[in-house]
């Protein structure tokens, strides 16, 4: 597929035109992320010069540039991933032909609890990374603190920055990217609540300890986990609508692996929906569920999806076997339950990332049409128009 290339005298659009129809193509998406980020830097920045007025500011802590960057990035951040995802409701083709189909899959789509989670992702990861930020340059520039005028520039650059990013991530969000969002959003909300955490030896007990130290800690742990719950459900059905369901075999060996994904992801979110401190028994069933759902899955991949390369295949044996050896390490006490637990959820969403890049090429023969309801290869006519053993096609 070729485009052809604009003309060095072709007028740009006029922005009028773009505010009409964002979504008309990648030219006009980019247009309308700018000025939503426009926009994001008057509005707080407005804000920021009222909040600010007569005062210096820290650059990070409590009353701090950085505290006021952070909460009100945020904010606007699940303000820009609504614009975006609602921009794509009606894309026109030559956008589709320009960033592809994104989450638009044939077998699945997008709930309001599945857009809720991705938002609020988006909005944790931009407020725990501003604040990390201001946390560097509170130690890099020791004593020093910002005017009025500056602070709110500042803060509406921020603003602006991250309405611009998030706006792109939700109007081009693919399952991979997807997948990037849910390892960034573990790894962001995780370090927040080890940093936070009122009990500095919260690692000699396990990783739940987190979620029970009635501070900002056990916040930040349990909403994670949560929200990656949630997160984890749309990637199974996105991981797994592109499986090939050519019979009615096939297509059950799909919802198998679909139902054993999804469970990964609600026994994740039933971990911090339930503190071990409170339901003792309730929080370990469903921590050794996550466990068991994965040992099956990848044992029963073979079966389920027999066209699945070998490599990843043998990838996830190997990953099934750690964790084992890591139990028994910890059975006779060489390991403590946090360092088996932190390794094995490393190990259990690096493989769902890596299973839906496979997944991902594995998409069914475009020349083969398939009955998403029942499983079956559609019938296809031979005796339409160009179709004949001479026909050509020119992409």
């Amino acid at each position: 597929m070729t485009h052809a290339r604009p003309h060095a005298n072709e007028r740009a659009t006029p922005l009028r035109s773009i505010l009409r129809r964002p979504a008309a193509n990648a030219e006009s998406l980019e247009s309308v992320a700018l000025v939503i980020g426009a926009i994001g830097f008057v509005v707080i920045g407005l804000i920021a010069l009222a909040a600010f007025w007569g005062r210096d500011l820290p650059i990070a802590g409590s009353g701090s540039l950085a505290e006021f960057v952070a909460i009100s990035a945020a904010l606007v951040a699940v303000v820009a991933f609504v614009l975006g995802r609602l921009v794509l409701r009606s894309p026109s083709p030559q956008l589709r032909s320009e960033i592809g189909n994104g989450l638009d899959v044939e077998g699945t789509r997008l709930h309001w609890f599945d857009l809720v989670a991705l938002a609020l992702a988006h909005g944790a990861i931009v407020l725990l990374g501003w604040i990390g930020l201001g946390d560097l340059l509170e130690r890099s520039f020791i004593g020093a603190v910002v005017f009025t005028i500056p602070g709110a520039v500042l803060a509406g650059v921020g603003a602006a920055v991250t309405m611009y990013a998030v706006f792109l991530s939700a109007a081009r969000l693919t399952p991979m990217l997807l997948s990037l969002v849910l390892a960034v959003f573990l790894v962001v909300g995780a370090l927040a609540s080890m940093l936070s955490s009122s009990d500095p030896l919260w690692w000699q007990k396990n990783l739940s300890a987190l979620g029970i130290t009635g501070d900002f800690s056990s916040l930040a742990f349990n909403v994670t986990l949560i929200v990656a719950g949630a997160i984890v459900t749309t990637i199974a059905r996105y991981g797994t609508a592109t499986l090939p369901t050519s019979t009615p075999l096939e297509l059950r060996h799909r919802n198998v692996m679909r139902i054993g994904l999804v469970l990964i992801g609600v026994f994740l979110g039933c971990v911090g929906i339930f503190p071990v401190s409170e339901f003792f028994l309730l929080h370990n069933t469903v921590a050794t569920g996550m466990a068991v759902a994965f040992a099956v899955i990848v044992i029963g991949l073979p079966r389920f999806v027999p066209s699945m390369p070998h490599v990843f295949v043998i990838l996830g044996y190997v990953y099934v076997a750690v964790i084992v050896v890591l139990g028994v390490f910890f059975a006779v006490g060489y390991y403590n339950l946090t360092a088996v637990e932190l390794v094995a959820a490393v190990l259990i969403f690096s493989w769902i990332i890596v299973f839906l890049r496979n997944a991902g090429a594995m998409r069914p023969d475009a020349s083969v049409p398939v009955d998403v309801a029942t499983g079956a290869a559609a019938p296809q006519t031979t005796d339409a128009p160009g179709s004949g053993p001479g026909a050509s096609v020119v992409v």
